[in-house]
């Protein structure tokens, strides 16, 4: 079920909130009126999922943003670097190390993740789970507190920066799960899902239209947009 108006998300228990861009859906969310209808879904302990700019929106700190900057829906108790990795040109994939995903879903202990302009997590704080981080080089690596980017060579080793964080109901991935043939983070968001459903006693229909009731942890989830 696509969601493009406030009313709309009284009909789902969950949502997924996609990539794009984010400064566009930030303007079209105030037009339709969606931010507070989305701040109290995501209050009400609802699961949500941001992947990519779904995850600057999910964020209760953004930088890095254009001029004037964007209104945020929150949540998630970090800071994001809104273009972390560079401009639509310098997308890339890499292997990430998840070991949380596959003690839960199985399979490797590596997920190839999908990098299209991506952001960061810059920071975390203490209620946070880092799901997954990625290695950049040492001239690339930003800090929150000054978002100056260093130009020497070997100033400071190799770093990792976070691409995957979850906190209570909220989950984040700086990267594209949906345009890989690896199911296990789409699995793993039905089973946050499900267990948000078995704290309220009630059959679950996520925004994909999957039933939980009966569901036994296969994936088969067409992935939701919100517009």
């Amino acid at each position: 079920m696509e969601i493009r108006k406030p009313e709309q998300l009284q009909n789902v228990t969950s949502l997924i909130i996609p990539g794009g861009e984010s400064t566009t859906m930030a303007k079209l969310a105030e037009f339709h009126n969606l931010f507070p209808a989305l701040r109290e879904f995501v209050q009400m302990g609802k699961p949500v999922w941001g992947t990519c700019a779904g995850l600057i929106f999910l964020a209760n700190k953004a930088i890095g943003q254009k001029t004037g900057g964007q209104e945020l829906v929150g949540g998630l108790d970090c800071t994001v670097h809104r273009n972390y990795f560079g401009s639509q040109i310098q997308s890339f994939e890499a292997e990430l190390t998840v070991p949380e995903l596959a003690c839960k879903e199985g399979g490797p202990e590596t997920f190839r993740g999908v990098f299209i302009r991506a952001p960061a997590i810059l920071e975390v704080g203490p209620g946070v789970d880092v799901l997954a981080e990625c290695p950049v080089p040492s001239t690339n690596v930003l800090y929150s507190s000054s978002a100056v980017q260093i130009q020497e060579e070997n100033s400071v080793p190799e770093e990792k920066v976070i691409v995957a964080i979850k906190q209570r109901n909220l989950l984040g991935t700086a990267f594209h799960p949906e345009l890989t043939a690896d199911t296990r983070w789409h699995s793993y968001f039905l089973k946050m899902a499900s267990e948000a459903g078995e704290a309220t006693s009630g059959s679950i229909v996520p925004a994909g239209g999957v039933d939980l009731s009966s569901y036994d942890g296969k994936p088969r989830i067409d992935l939701p947009i919100f517009q």
